[in-house]
């Protein structure tokens, strides 16, 4: 018997949180304006861990990922649990594109397709090679190293020849563990930032800009960068489309981080399909439009 129309997925720090800060307080803001949009239309949600081991999964309709942002920490036994909760629940977005999306392989998926992404050399498990000869390899002198499976930049370095022999015992270590993928270096970022254009129903909504602050490289706000309300160009409103447009099955919300690469052309960084953060804070409007998208994907 199906109990809820909705769960809304988080992980377990953002469940009734005993301590709050801005930052939770944006996690729980955001999931509350889709839970309230989503209650609006007359379904009915609940709002709960993934882990949670005493919920009956096959209970719900479906279970929206909105902020289990512990997965890649866990990754082992997310990945069962999504083995497991896809059996008796539909997942939005679907467990075919977000097993897709969790590996940075995917990269090279859309490049087929036609999409720009950063040029990427990818590193497997095991592969004994040393951080020099890659580098020789594909002649680039400033690079950015980091896992193909990964989140908040977590095992991500800024290489170049003056400092690369100091991290080659470290990639040893980690190449042991899992794969890594190697880009050059984007100058852009740094100067200019990095755009994150929301997507909702194959349209687009929404858009940010993602500043690193001074003397660092990432954008992300674990690490000092800022947000900033931004106005994209059609232009770049039609390359996030497309490239939206290239997933299988077509997601029900993305998030498109692109910025304009050493060259000159837009490129993806990442394509975010699993639980990106949405900035709804920031558009309430769109927390909105997923909300009648999910109810027109149920009907």
């Amino acid at each position: 018997m199906k109990i809820f129309d909705i769960v809304l997925l988080s992980d377990p720090r953002y469940i009734n949180p005993q301590k709050k800060d801005e930052y939770i307080d944006n996690v729980l803001l955001e999931d509350r304006l889709v839970q309230d949009a989503l209650e609006a239309l007359g379904l009915k949600t609940i709002r709960l861990s993934w882990d949670d081991k005493n919920f009956d999964w096959s209970s719900t309709k479906f279970a929206l990922f909105r902020t289990t942002w512990d997965y890649f920490d866990r990754f082992d036994e997310f990945s069962i649990w999504l083995n497991k909760v896809s059996k008796q629940t539909q997942l939005l977005n679907t467990e075919s594109i977000v097993r897709w999306n969790i590996d940075k392989h995917y990269l090279q998926d859309l490049e087929q397709k036609g999409v720009h992404c950063t040029p990427t050399y990818f590193i497997e498990k095991n592969t004994a090679i040393t951080l020099k000869a890659i580098h020789k390899k594909t002649n680039w002198k400033d690079t950015v190293l980091k896992p193909v499976i990964s989140g908040a930049a977590r095992h991500t370095y800024h290489l170049n020849i003056d400092n690369m022999s100091r991290y080659e015992h470290l990639f040893n270590e980690l190449i042991s563990k899992e794969s890594f993928m190697l880009q050059p270096f984007q100058k852009n970022i740094i100067e200019k930032g990095e755009l994150s254009l929301i997507i909702i129903d194959g349209e687009f909504t929404h858009a940010v800009l993602k500043i690193a602050k001074e003397g660092d490289f990432r954008v992300q706000d674990d690490f000092g960068g800022s947000v900033h309300n931004y106005t994209p160009s059609p232009q770049e409103i039609k390359f996030a489309e497309k490239a939206v447009q290239a997933c299988i099955p077509k997601p029900i919300y993305a998030r498109v981080d692109m910025y304009t690469d050493n060259d000159g052309l837009l490129a993806i960084s990442e394509l975010e399909l699993i639980e990106p953060e949405l900035w709804f804070r920031k558009h309430p409007k769109a927390a909105e439009k997923l909300a009648l998208a999910i109810h027109k994907f149920m009907t």
